[in-house]
């Protein structure tokens, strides 16, 4: 009956995610109307597009801190409801600094989410069984991307009269969503035990995840994983598109990349926790990103480039629960400090994740093909192997 009620309560935490997500991309979903609207330059639509992952590098490991303190509850609460001010927020900007702002507030609320949900896991199940609720809300987190694109630009951006009264009304669900989460966690969320905010314990706890080896060896898997998932998400579709493939059959085949990492999500920390074997799953998911991107430099525009992208899809996939489930899991970490510790994992990850794409972009430009740039994403995937070796999880 506790297990059933911790998923449970996982499933509706998950719904957070969900609603950052949705609000995170519907910017990019409309970019290029918002673009025109407000006059933007290419380089301001870039840095529009890219705030909220650059703003997870400065803010990540001081939101974990704080985390770690207020509790996973009313973290993900307040988390959420930034984010529903952003979204709303952005609704009536009048030019590009308005618009920057408030989306690196939403930046700053989404670190509370990304870094909440873990904590909150960690609290509900033990070290050794956190893989499978990783999936539930890495789920959440998926479907909120895909509605952005699938149902926000297509069907409820038209359907509300546009892209202002559509960040405007699912800025008020998500700001309703976050006070309907407040009252479930108080309800049903046991009192989380606090250091307080004194720079005394601030800096133990910094210290402590700092010094932690096993850690850094998972920051180096987010660095992998994210770097990957940008990088490859983003040039993709135009790496095919050299290939010769038509744009439309270019973003269908991109399209398996998604499902393969969907399913990486769903199945690799379920086994792993079966089998008591995370750092095997590691050493196998690394290996499967570097054998996917080679597979897809070698493989032309034939079977063996699909089996590269679903291959490569899944190990990426089955890294991102891991890089959340593995830090309540060591020594000196444990579920009191999994905020500090996965935000230290994602403010060193999401410099892979800004590098990944401009890495294989500046490659191109000096060498003239894609080639090179994949290539050092695949080498990352062996140093996601060589740090899953060293792990002893």
């Amino acid at each position: 009956m506790k297990t059933r009620r911790s998923y449970a309560l996982t499933l509706v935490a998950a719904g957070t995610y969900t609603g950052l997500m949705f609000c995170w991309f519907t910017l990019p979903a409309y970019l290029p109307t918002i673009r025109a609207e407000l006059g933007l330059t290419g380089t301001e639509a870039g840095l529009a597009a890219g705030a909220v992952p650059a703003t997870y590098i400065p803010v990540a490991l001081a939101s974990g801190l704080v985390i770690d303190r207020v509790g996973a509850g009313r973290g993900l609460a307040v988390g959420l409801g930034i984010v529903g001010l952003a979204q709303a927020g952005r609704s009536v900007v009048a030019g590009f600094p308005g618009l920057l702002a408030a989306t690196v507030l939403l930046g700053v609320g989404g670190t509370a989410i990304t870094f909440g949900l873990p904590k909150l896991v960690s609290r509900l199940f033990p070290p050794d069984a956190t893989g499978p609720p990783s999936s539930v809300y890495l789920l959440g987190a998926s479907a909120g991307t895909a509605s952005a694109f699938a149902i926000g630009r297509p069907i409820l951006g038209p359907a509300v009269g546009g892209w202002r009264p559509l960040f405007l009304y699912s800025g008020l669900v998500v700001l309703t969503y976050a006070a309907g989460w407040a009252l479930v966690a108080r309800a049903f969320l046991p009192r989380e035990a606090s250091d307080g905010f004194d720079q005394a314990s601030l800096m133990r706890d910094l210290r402590a995840v700092l010094a932690s080896r096993p850690l850094r060896l998972v920051v180096v898997l987010g660095v992998v994983y994210l770097s990957v998932v940008h990088g490859l998400q983003g040039w993709l579709p135009t790496v095919l598109e050299a290939r010769g493939f038509p744009s439309g059959r270019a973003g269908r085949t991109t399209s398996l990349l998604v499902v393969a990492n969907a399913a990486g999500v769903l199945t690799v920390p379920s086994l792993a926790d079966r089998y008591d074997a995370r750092g095997r799953a590691v050493v196998a998911c690394g290996g499967a990103v570097t054998a996917g991107l080679l597979a897809i430099l070698a493989g032309g525009v034939g079977p063996l480039l699909i089996g590269g992208i679903c291959l490569a899809g899944a190990g990426v996939g089955g890294l991102s629960p891991l890089v959340r489930a593995i830090p309540p899991e060591l020594d000196g970490i444990g579920p009191r400090l999994t905020g500090a510790a996965v935000g230290l994992v994602f403010a060193g990850g999401e410099v892979g994740g800004f590098l990944g794409p401009v890495v294989i972009g500046a490659l191109f430009d000096l060498t003239g093909t894609y080639a090179a740039g994949l290539g050092v994403l695949a080498v990352g995937g062996l140093a996601a192997v060589a740090a899953g070796l060293r792990l002893g999880v």
